[in-house]
C-alpha cells in the first residue's frame, strides 16, 4: 500500500532499529481518511473470505478493525486488556507480553460475541513479536471459531511475530513491510517482486 509507506517514510519517527513511531497519524493522532483507506485495502484482500466478524485487541487495533468490519460488512470485537466491572460474564483469555510497554497482560473476550460459528480475521496495527496475535489465535481457537487470516497495518519483518504465526498455518497479510531500518532511513518489502527497496526515511 503505497500511500501509507510514504505516510511512514514522511511522518514516521525511528527511534532506534526496532522503535518506530506513528503516533502522528495513526495511532495517537489518527488521520481517519487513511484509516478508512487500510479498512476498504483489508476488504479487498480478505472479501473473498466467509468473514463473519473481525477481532482486535484494545487500543491501537480498534480504529482499523472499525474500518475494516465497515469494509467487509460484519461487526468488530476487541478483546479488553482489563476486565471491567461490568463484565460478570465468562469469557475467553489469552496472556500477552507487550513489547513497546515492556508489561505482561491478560486479554479476554466475552463467550458472548464469539462461538463456533465465527469466521474470524484479526486486525492490528503492528506485527512485531506477534504475542498480540498469537494470544487472539488462542482465543479464537478456544471459542472454536475458524480463524480465516490476520491482517496487520505495518510488520516489522526482521522479527519473529510472522513466522510464529505461518508455523500456526496462520495467513498473514500486512500492508507494510519494514526489512530494516535505523534513525534516518528505512527499507520496505515490495509486495509484487519480494525484494527489498531502500526508501529515505523523513525522520
Amino acid at each position: 500500500m503505497k500511500i501509507l509507506e510514504e505516510r511512514i517514510r514522511q511522518e514516521g519517527l525511528i527511534l532506534s532499529d526496532t522503535v518506530l513511531k506513528v503516533d502522528s497519524f495513526l495511532n495517537h493522532q489518527v488521520d481517519t481518511q487513511l484509516v478508512l483507506q487500510i479498512g476498504e485495502e483489508f476488504g479487498r484482500i480478505f472479501g473473498h473470505q466467509p468473514v463473519t466478524k473481525v477481532l482486535t485487541v484494545e487500543a491501537s487495533g480498534i480504529q482499523f478493525a472499525m474500518a475494516t468490519g465497515i469494509a467487509l460488512g460484519v461487526p468488530f470485537v476487541y478483546a479488553k486488556k482489563k476486565k471491567a466491572v461490568t463484565q460478570s460474564e465468562e469469557v475467553y483469555s489469552a496472556p500477552v507480553h507487550s513489547f513497546t510497554r515492556h508489561e505482561d497482560y491478560q486479554i479476554s473476550i466475552s463467550q458472548k460475541y464469539l462461538g463456533p460459528d465465527d469466521k474470524v480475521l484479526i486486525v492490528d496495527d503492528f506485527l512485531a513479536t506477534g504475542a498480540a496475535l498469537v494470544g487472539l489465535a488462542d482465543i479464537v481457537n478456544a471459542s472454536g471459531a475458524e480463524l480465516l487470516g490476520v491482517g496487520c497495518v505495518i510488520e516489522k519483518s526482521f522479527q519473529e511475530g510472522r513466522s510464529l504465526l505461518e508455523e500456526r498455518g496462520i495467513a498473514v497479510h500486512s500492508l507494510a513491510r519494514i526489512s530494516s531500518m535505523s534513525p534516518g532511513e528505512i527499507h520496505f518489502i515490495n509486495h509484487h517482486t519480494e525484494e527489498t527497496m531502500k526508501e529515505s526515511a523523513g525522520c
